[in-house]
């Protein structure tokens, strides 16, 4: 009988542990940091990136190559763990540049300053939606660059989703249909 009380007991215990809410603090750009979709070192290619931490992966961010990409990767509707935390570069950050967009100069996408239709080309090829933290940066950037500044939520999927011509490869000849559809869903939610 002593036995079962104990064991009731513990298990009450264990039953009463708080959650340790997992770490989605930015993860340092080093030489390991391969991107998501690519496998390809980061360091390797210009223009900001990106990291999106998922629940139950602590410690192990998904890079992507470019912010457009992670941003694609969020609208996608068949990913199998919730997005906790979507960090991009801030292409404001003293001593960022094009080559060279920092290790360590995170800024949460979610308040980031994107500006979207630049004539610019990130580091996979296709066109970039260029985060910062501050409008002022933004909006100097769109000076020299093109392009308008707008939020993550205002991003329409077309600037993120729509397939790419690369050195003359037809494109999907379905996309815009699917786009169509997803962004059909993503205005039900």
């Amino acid at each position: 009988m002593r036995r079962a009380l104990v064991l009731v007991a513990l298990l009450a215990l264990a039953g009463c542990r708080d959650e340790i809410p997992q770490d989605v603090s930015p993860v340092a750009l080093d030489e390991r940091a391969v991107g998501h979709y690519c496998q390809m070192e980061l360091l390797e290619h210009d223009g900001p990136k990106a990291q999106a931490h998922l629940g139950g992966l602590p410690g192990a961010p998904l890079f992507f190559s470019q912010t457009r990409d992670a941003v694609a990767y969020s609208r996608m509707p068949e990913q199998s763990h919730e997005i906790l935390a979507i960090w991009v570069n801030d292409m404001g950050a003293p001593g960022a540049t094009w080559t060279d967009p920092g290790a360590e100069n995170w800024i949460d996408a979610n308040s980031a300053h994107f500006v979207v239709g630049a004539r610019v080309i990130g580091g996979m090829g296709a066109p970039e939606i260029v985060p910062f933290s501050d409008i002022s940066d933004a909006e100097g950037f769109v000076e020299a660059n093109g392009g308008v500044v707008m939020r993550l939520e205002d991003v329409p999927d077309d600037a993120v989703l729509t397939p790419v011509d690369l050195d003359g490869e037809e494109s999907d000849g379905d996309f815009e249909a699917r786009l169509r559809a997803l962004s059909a869903a993503r205005e039900e939610r």
